[in-house]
């Protein structure tokens, strides 16, 4: 279990390691002078040196993927050329909303998803059973910002429920859940569909076995056998992919942002890209892979730990 847990830490360092070289080498990559971009085309020459010197785009490839490195690695990701505040405070601040939104929308497709799993199962191939399936596909094909879309016309515009834009005040949490309700659930849309699909098929699959007819033959009953058993036993498959569904809702997250206007990390991006802010964008690109890495690393550790037949098996076969 200690070497596994290791090996999975060395894949994650590595991968953050590659996509730090990566968004180093982005300002080469991408068209575009961004000195020139944010200085504008009338700047002159020497100014348009000194700014490209101060952000350490004078220096060579290797000289500048080291200096992002060692800075990432100590906190330090840079200064906002714009602004001048330093873009691990900016981030930061932002990345707040984000975690919040993506989190509150898994909790949401968690919390709808899982039951109408479970009820399709307690009504196999009845009504129910393909009501629900027929739910379930459907929010499954619908994209994040399409729900957010028709979330916001209808609910903001045409009934005025909710608020449309911002993200409130932390300090009112009535307030900010007001305004966190539409995105939450523009998030969660397309994965409660999922896991309702997911539940179901590994309830199905773990009543259908061996160990489960065994409870029913010594006089189980059909309650505890389909909570005990085969709920428990889906579970854990679910939990496999939350750390997906995370990564994947902190990725939705930005198109959400900017449909509500809703601060974080997304709208830090957009904005920065339609700048060409090279630090910013290369500071919370890094953090929204950390918070993908880490949360699929968390996701992959939680499901070796519940179930015991992986476990049984590492002891067995060697990494």
């Amino acid at each position: 279990m200690r070497r596994y847990v290791l090996l999975r830490f060395s894949m994650a360092l590595l991968v953050i390691v590659l996509s730090v070289v990566f968004l180093s080498l982005l300002v080469h990559v991408v068209p575009g002078d961004p000195v020139k971009i944010i200085l504008g085309p009338r700047a002159s020459e020497s100014l348009s040196s000194l700014a490209r010197a101060e952000m350490g785009l004078d220096d060579p490839v290797a000289a500048q993927v080291w200096n992002f490195l060692s800075g990432a690695v100590r906190g330090d990701l840079g200064e906002d050329f714009v602004s001048r505040l330093p873009v691990a405070s900016l981030v930061v601040e932002a990345a707040v909303h984000t975690v919040v939104l993506a989190v509150v929308g898994l909790g949401l497709a968690v919390l709808i998803g899982i039951p109408l799993g479970v009820v399709a199962v307690k009504h196999p191939n009845g009504w129910v059973d393909r009501l629900i399936a027929i739910v379930s596909v459907a929010l499954i094909t619908v994209p994040p910002f399409v729900a957010g879309l028709y979330l916001l016309l209808f609910f903001s515009v045409e009934l005025s429920v909710f608020p449309s834009i911002g993200a409130g005040e932390i300090s009112d949490p009535m307030d900010y859940l007001r305004h966190l309700t539409l995105p939450a659930i523009a998030l969660a849309i397309t994965w409660i569909g999922y896991f309702a699909r997911l539940v179901r098929a590994s309830m199905l699959e773990v009543l259908g076995s061996n160990h489960t007819r065994t409870a029913r033959a010594f006089g189980f009953p059909d309650r505890w056998v389909l909570y005990k058993y085969a709920l428990r036993n889906a579970i854990t498959p679910t939990i496999a992919v939350l750390g997906v569904g995370l990564g994947n809702l902190v990725a939705s997250a930005v198109f959400v942002e900017v449909i509500f206007s809703r601060p974080g990390l997304g709208s830090l991006v957009v904005d920065a890209i339609s700048t060409r802010n090279f630090p910013i964008v290369r500071g919370a690109v890094l953090v929204i892979v950390v918070l993908v890495v880490f949360a699929n690393l968390l996701a992959d550790l939680s499901y070796r730990f519940l179930d015991p037949r992986i476990r049984l098996e590492s002891t067995r076969t060697p990494l």
